[in-house]
Order: C-alpha cells, then structure tokens, then sequence
C-alpha cells in the first residue's frame, strides 16, 4: 500500500473515533447540517464524512473557512488547527460535489461550525479606580454607585458570567461592613449598619478592594480581576427645619413659601401627610422640597401645626424616615375684648363692709394669651341706679375685682344694680353688662336630708372620675343666693384625699366622685364625715351644728396588682476596676397583695446580674469606663404566683475611672527629616495622650528617652503636660534612619508608663526648613512637628 493510501487510512479511523454532526453519526449523505466543537481544541480535527451520488468525484469547500477547515476530495470534513470563539463564533460554509469536469452535481449546501465556548479569558474591569460619594443615612440597599468589569468569553455560559464581591473595606469599625455589592450588576450599596453608624466627621472617606469572578465565583478554576474603590462619605441633608412661624391673616399673595427640605440626591419625590386631620390642609410641597402656606392662617382658629415630609423613590417607596415639620402661628391683634355672658351677675349681702370684694369680672380676647394683644383693662363707666349715692363701686382696672367703694348697701335702697363696665386692649373696647343683687344676710344653715347614707362597697380599682354617691342637704335662705348656696366638705375618715364632692347648682345636691385612687392594703374601711356650708358667712349668733354632718361607711374590696418599686429610677456607681461578681447596686419591689417577688433584667447586654429573690445587681463581665461610662438595664419585678403580673423600674450604673491605660502618642509621626550633615543642633515637638479620664488639671506626663545609650546624642525636654522637644545634642550624626524610644509617665495612681517610639528620623541631604515660633514654647505654641522638608 503506498503512503499516500496510508494517509487517508489515518483520516478515516480518526474521523471514525472524533467526528459526528447534529444528528449523531459520524457520516452521511450531502445535505444541510450543523456541528458545534469546542474551542481550543488539537490542531486536527475530524469533522464529519459527506457521501454524494455516483456521478461525484470530488467535494469542494467554500464560506468563512479562515484558513481553518479543509474538505478531502473523498468528503472527509476537517479542522486544521484550534478554534477561537472570541475570533469567530460561527462559521458559514458551503460543500458541493463535483463530477470528472469540475461540473457541479450537488450542492452546494450550507454547512455551519458553531464553536462551543471554554473558559480561557479572564475578567476585566473597565478602570483600575473608582470614585464615588455616598450620603450618611441614606437608604440600604439603594446603589449610589457601579463598577464594571467585562469577559471575552460567551455570556450564555458559566464562563462569562461574572460575581462581585467586596474583599477588603478600610476602615474597617468593629468588624462591620458599612458597604455591600450586587454580586450580578457591581452596584455599591450602603449595609443596614453603615445607613445607621455612617459618621462624615469620624471616617470622611472610605477605601474598598472589589473583585470579580467568572464561572459565577462557584468554580476554583475561576479567574479574578480587582479594583480599588474609594468612597467619600457626605453629610445627611435630609434634615428637619426649625420651627416655622407665620403671621396670622397675612396678605400676601398665596401660596407663599416657608420652609424647605432636601433629600441627599436629587429626584427625590416629596409629599407632605397631616398628622390629624384637618377640614382643609393649608399646605403643600413642590418637587424641589418648598413647603407653602396655601392660604392666611387664622391663629384664633388654629395656633400651631404638625405634620410631616416624606422622600420617596421613583418606585414610590419611602427613601428615609418623614420629618416632622412645626408651624407657630403669630399672632396680631384682630379681636376684640369679650364679655363672659350677656349679663354678669354678682351677688352682696347687704351688711358687707366697706371695700369688700364682690366678685371679679373676667372678661376674655381670643388672641394670644400674655402678650400686649390680649392684656385687658377696665372701667365702670355707668351705675343705675345713683341710690343712694353714685361711685358705690370700684373695679380693679387690670384684675376686673370688684368692690364696694362707698358704703355697706341696703336691699330697702335698692334690691339690685346695673354697671357698664367698658373693657378695652391696646385697639379695641366692649362695653359689658354687669347686675350686683343685693342679698339678704345669711342665717339658715344647710340641714342633711338623712344623717347616714349607710355601706358602700366599692372594689380598690374603681375608676377616677366615678360618681360613687349623691348626698342632698336643704337651706332656708334666699334660692340661689351665697346664702343658700351649699358646698360639702369631707371633715373625716378621708386624709389622703381620695374622694371629693361636687354640688349641682341648681338642686345643691353632692355628687361624691373617687379623686384618687383606692387602696385596699392602706384603708379597707372608712367612715366618711361629710359638712354643709354656704360660701357666704353666717351672720352672728348663728352656727352649724349636727344637722349640717351625714356619714356613709366605704367598704373597699381587694383586686390584685402589680409590684410596686421602692422608686423609678435605682442608681448606682462603681470603679470601673471591680472584679466580676461584685455587688453594684440593688433593687426592692413589693407586691402589694404580700406576695413574694422574683426580679430579672431585660436589655441587659450580659454585663450585669440580678438575684432573682433580693434584688441585689452583681457584675457578670469585665467593666470598662472607657467603652461606656454608664449601663442602664430595665428592671422586671414579677409576683410569684397569683396572676403574674410585673412591673419595671430601671437601674443606672456609671462608672469611675481607674488608671489603666498608659500614655501613647497623640498621632503617628512619619516622614520627620533633619537635614545632613547637620550645622546645629536642630529638635522637633511631638505630643502625647491618655485613654482615661483627664483631671481638671488636664494630663501631666513625664517624658524621657527609653535608653541611656542615647544621652551622648539626644535629649527629651518638657514643653508642657502634654507636648516635649526631641534635640540633636552635636552634630556629628551619620547620615541614616535613627529610631528614637521615648519613656512617657502619666503619674497616675497606679502610675503607669509608655515606651513609644518616634520613628523615621532620617538625617538626609535635602533642604529643611525648621519653623520655631518665637516666645510660644507653651501649651499654646506647641505645634506637632517642626520640621518639614522643603523641594530646592
């Protein structure tokens, strides 16, 4: 067999062992197919073994074969080398078969190569930086920015689907992630924690490391891209406004614009909701965030508005919580003074003495009260009638009191008379009608109807406000005068003041009504003493005697009630230093039915503990002032059978300081420079700080170089309590990196003591600059550093 024979051989067993078409075999008649073959692939591939009619005698092979695919004059189909998708995804090829004469007897039919994708691109982001800002508080999971990356390969497979994912955030705060990424789209957005602890003055900036994956970041054969991102934190605008006054009736045109609200981004949709209910709401809010008035407000009407301002998305979902917005409406002085009634009648017996007060006129103005609008004045212009002289009256010009200003009045003169009292603001004047009757003296005493209104059974939690009893007592004087007037007094059995007892004007019966609460463990039983009385003196000669007393015997029954704490609010301090299980405070309750009380803790953080039966508070961790100088616990007092019923106080525990954290210093000192070879002796000012509580001195520390060795070349001078110099003594130093350790002592109780370290002092050939302000080596004039390199 010759080699050529041998080759064709090789061809047919590989296209036997590799090649097939859509339906599944690996030859067949010439007709219209399509093959799909991995990229990447060996160079040589078979494809497919075409068959035509007995006229053939060759195939020829035209389309996008990109010097890749070769048709054998016997049919066989093949690749020459491998395959790349992102060059060309599809391939469109034609076959024909021809006869002895190149004459075309079949064909030609479309043939497509679909080339099946592999991983063999990595991910790429479309920058190596993004910037972006985001405001405090704004809402989680809302993106405020995107980043991007792209992969070469399909998109429809696992191999170009890409997953986002934050790797690094800096600073990282207690090991909460302030940011979060939509692992599909790369949008950046705020965690629920960060929307909350977001602090533009604590941490103004924020850098992140965000990578990508492809193969959906499920594979370990995946490939990765990152990115740095940094983020600028910018202060919450969406902020309440303060208090908002309008003028009442002002007439300027409507709607006139009062105040303004902003969410932090722009497209916000605003909208403002009553916090009641209103026959008209007279304001509104554009889409810029201006609140109008809609109309003149009338302070009489309505003096103070309540509502709120709502920011919602393009969704319609609210983006932050709604501000509260406050109006004050002002006052001007447009009412005039009000007589209380159409007639206001006064009632004096006719034996009172010169200058006695009859009553006092009180007369009203609907504007503000307290101020120039609504203080009143007045003035009896007119008495009728003049008997038996004019000026028997007097009235108080700003309390409206009035009196007898002449003489004692006799009914035989005159039974009654009419004053015009003129009452006035700083704009306006009434006049009003007042009638003094003139009455006679009072010597009838109020009599009880019955002296004993027997039991009354009442349980301790009967309401406040209940009518519990009527009691009636009659007089013999003049109706409806002081005289006859009764009002009831409790004398006895009653000193907490539980009951009290209103009188009806027009029948002076007594309705006896619970003013505060009963108490069943205090007082079960009373006997309840009650006195008639008129508001008016009894004239000479005459008293109350047993006819005015009644009594009634008040029973309480028993309801069961919850704990009682000793007080609202057990406070409580301890030196931050105390060893676990160390008593801090206690706690009493007691249940007012005697029965036992078991106590515990709620919101309680595990620092503190309770014994469940004496209520006293032991320590359960570690104290520390510096983390938080004051815990507040809610205390629960529960009854120990019965109904269960609890009730809560609260204990406060602060916290003194101890001194266990040693000086450190007040920030990190890189990059300090002394220029080489030195021509003098040169310094630099550094400052040091303490973790606990500074007194009221402020810090006194100590400062001294952290090794002998050193003294020959440096020393450590004293500014103040808080800052020292670091000097060169000579200047003979070699030109390298010295790294300077500095002893710093608090001189406290227990004095404790910190070596630091200035590091980085590099005595190089550059200019320098040393800044020594004159006559300020104190407290004030100290200055971090003096020592900054300057560019020649």
């Amino acid at each position: 067999m010759t080699p050529a024979r041998l080759h064709s051989l090789g061809l047919l067993i590989l296209y036997l062992t590799t090649g097939n078409g859509q339906d599944g075999k690996f030859s067949g008649p010439l007709k219209p197919m399509t093959f799909s073959i991995y990229e990447g692939q060996e160079s040589t591939q078979v494809i497919f073994q075409f068959k035509a009619n007995h006229f053939a005698e060759t195939f020829v092979l035209t389309g996008e074969t990109d010097d890749i695919f070769k048709i054998e004059p016997s049919g066989l189909l093949y690749s020459t080398r491998a395959l790349d998708r992102e060059t060309r995804a599809t391939h469109h090829l034609q076959i024909a078969a021809l006869d002895g004469n190149n004459r075309t007897v079949e064909g030609p039919v479309p043939i497509i190569i679909e080339v099946k994708d592999i991983n063999d691109n990595r991910p790429m982001f479309l920058q190596p930086k993004y910037e972006g800002s985001v405001r405090q508080n704004s809402r989680p999971g809302k993106p405020f920015m995107y980043v991007n990356a792209t992969d070469l390969d399909d998109p429809a497979t696992p191999n170009g689907q890409l997953f986002y994912e934050i790797v690094i955030q800096l600073p990282k705060i207690n090991n909460a992630m302030y940011f979060q990424i939509h692992n599909k789209t790369g949008a950046i957005s705020l965690s629920r924690q960060g929307s909350q602890e977001l602090d533009p003055v604590k941490n103004p900036s924020y850098n992140l490391v965000v990578s990508v994956k492809d193969m959906g970041g499920q594979n370990e054969h995946s490939f990765s891209d990152t990115a740095s991102v940094d983020i600028t934190v910018m202060e919450n605008i969406w902020k309440a406004p303060d208090l908002v006054e309008i003028v009442e009736n002002s007439t300027d045109p409507h709607p006139l614009k009062i105040t303004q609200v902003l969410w932090n981004d722009p497209g916000a949709q605003y909208s403002l909701v009553e916090k009641e209910k209103l026959p008209t709401f007279p304001f509104s809010i554009d889409q810029e965030g201006n609140i109008y008035v809609t109309q003149p407000l009338d302070r009489e009407e309505k003096s103070s508005y309540v509502f709120y301002a709502v920011a919602k998305d393009e969704q319609g979902k609210p983006l932050a919580f709604p501000l509260t917005i406050s109006v004050n409406v002002k006052d001007i002085n447009d009412n005039p003074p009000t007589c209380p009634s159409a007639v206001t009648v006064f009632e004096v017996q006719e034996n009172e003495r010169l200058g006695s007060s009859i009553g006092i006129f009180t007369a009203h103005d609907m504007d503000e009260e307290n101020t120039i609008n609504s203080i009143l004045k007045y003035k009896i212009l007119e008495q009728s009638p003049k008997v038996p002289m004019d000026g028997l009256f007097l009235m108080d010009e700003y309390q409206g009191r009035l009196q007898l200003a002449q003489q004692s009045l006799r009914k035989q003169d005159a039974p009654q008379y009419n004053l015009t009292v003129e009452v006035s603001d700083k704009d306006f004047k009434t006049l009003c009608s007042v009638l003094v009757n003139v009455i006679d003296i009072n010597d009838q005493i109020p009599i009880f109807e019955k002296s004993n209104y027997g039991n009354l059974t009442l349980p301790e939690d009967t309401a406040i406000g209940s009518t519990i009893l009527t009691i009636q007592a009659t007089d013999g004087d003049e109706p409806f005068t002081g005289s006859s007037k009764i009002l009831y007094r409790i004398t006895q059995g009653d000193n907490g003041g539980r009951l009290g007892v209103d009188t009806d004007p027009k029948t002076n019966a007594g309705y006896v009504i619970i003013k505060k609460p009963l108490d069943f463990e205090t007082e079960p039983v009373s006997n309840i003493v009650f006195q008639a009385e008129n508001p008016e003196p009894l004239v000479s000669g005459v008293a109350y005697n047993a006819s005015s007393f009644a009594l009634f015997h008040l029973i309480v029954t028993d309801v069961n009630e919850a704990p009682l704490f000793s007080q609202n609010i057990f406070q409580a301090q301890v030196s931050e230093d105390v060893p676990i299980g160390t008593k801090v405070g206690n706690v009493t309750a007691r249940d007012p039915e005697g029965l036992d009380v078991r106590y515990s803790l709620r919101d309680n953080m595990n620092w503190l503990k309770i014994d469940p039966t004496t209520g006293e508070i032991f320590s359960a961790a570690p104290l520390d002032r510096e983390t938080t100088n004051l815990h507040r616990v809610q205390v629960v007092a529960t009854e120990v059978g019965g109904s269960s019923l609890r009730s809560t106080s609260e204990f406060q525990l602060s916290l003194t300081d101890v001194n266990d954290n040693p000086p450190r210093l007040a920030k990190n000192y890189t990059g300090l420079f002394f220029c080489y070879p030195l021509s003098a002796p040169s310094s630099l000012i550094f400052e040091a700080t303490d973790d606990d509580q500074r007194s009221f001195r402020g810090f006194q520390f100590t400062f001294a170089l952290g090794s002998d060795s050193l003294r020959n070349d440096w020393e450590v001078s004293k500014i103040n309590g808080t800052h020292a110099r670091l000097s060169t003594k000579h200047t003979g130093f070699e030109e390298r990196v010295y790294e300077i350790p500095i002893r710093i002592n608090d001189g406290g109780r227990p004095p404790l003591e910190g070596l630091v370290s200035l590091p980085g002092i590099i005595l190089a050939v550059v200019f320098i600059r040393i800044r020594k302000d004159k006559g300020k080596d104190d407290a004030q004039g100290a200055q971090a550093s003096e020592v900054k390199p300057l560019r020649s």
